[in-house]
């Protein structure tokens, strides 16, 4: 699952005959590469979004892609579809939900205007066009769509929504808690390296002095079982990677 992130901007609510919460933008829009190097191009959301409709269910709106607390399933998207432009939602945000009315108070405040959206590549490939190399996404699978402080593409805008603003600049998303953890990961990879490297150094030292006293040939003919020491584990790269992976 991938998160793609646009750079949405404000108008009026009220004033477009929208009720209280209700915002319509859009989340995607073609033929615009990304900072990622990315170009949608129109079709790309047809099958996920009959997919949505003949499901039943309802796409959520989410903050920031927060999957795993139900408090941050904000609201709703009523209506998504495509147009020459790119893909068109109109959405609700759930006012009794605390995060909910919060989410709608910072679109109304300007501190919020970014849209998001979770998806899965069905098609793509390689493109270019004019000289400029770039990835084609022709065929998309969404999961969700979130409101996210930041973003990757910056042509995507809020149609309408309860006060005016103007976009502001940004790019990608954090997960919380996602860049401490790897952190902590990186920190906890260096310690075992750092060691291992420490080990490597004293054994090395240890050689040449066996070897100078003339003790390395009869510990290299003792039997590794009568040594009666237990060998130091020492991770190795592939280890230490499958780690790595699993954080």
């Amino acid at each position: 699952m991938k998160f793609k992130s646009m750079e949405v901007s404000v108008k009026a609510g009220p004033d477009d005959e929208l009720e209280e919460g209700i915002f319509t933008a859009y989340a995607s829009v073609f033929g615009n590469m990304d900072s990622y190097g990315d170009v949608v191009v129109k079709g790309a959301f047809e099958d996920t979004l009959r997919e949505w409709e003949s499901s039943g269910n309802t796409m959520p709106l989410l903050y920031s892609h927060r999957m795993d607390d139900p408090d941050y399933n904000i609201g709703s998207i009523l209506e998504a579809k495509e147009d020459d432009h790119g893909l068109w939602v109109k959405g609700k945000l759930d006012l009794d939900s605390p995060k909910g009315a919060q989410c709608y108070r910072l679109l109304k405040g300007r501190r919020l205007n970014q849209l998001s959206y979770a998806y899965d590549v069905t098609e793509g490939g390689p493109a270019q066009k004019d000289g400029e190399h770039f990835y084609e996404l022709r065929g998309i699978k969404a999961y969700e769509v979130s409101l996210t402080p930041i973003g990757a593409n910056q042509e995507t805008e809020v149609l309408a929504v309860k006060a005016a603003t103007e976009a502001l600049h940004g790019r990608s998303l954090k997960w919380d808690g996602a860049v401490d953890s790897l952190r902590a990961a990186r920190q906890a990879l260096d310690d075992i390296i750092a060691a291992n490297e420490t080990a490597d150094v004293n054994e090395d030292t240890e050689a040449e002095s066996n070897e100078a006293s003339g003790e390395a040939d009869a510990k290299s003919e003792e039997p590794e079982a009568a040594k009666g020491e237990e060998r130091e584990w020492k991770p190795s790269v592939d280890f230490l990677s499958a780690q790595l992976e699993i954080l």
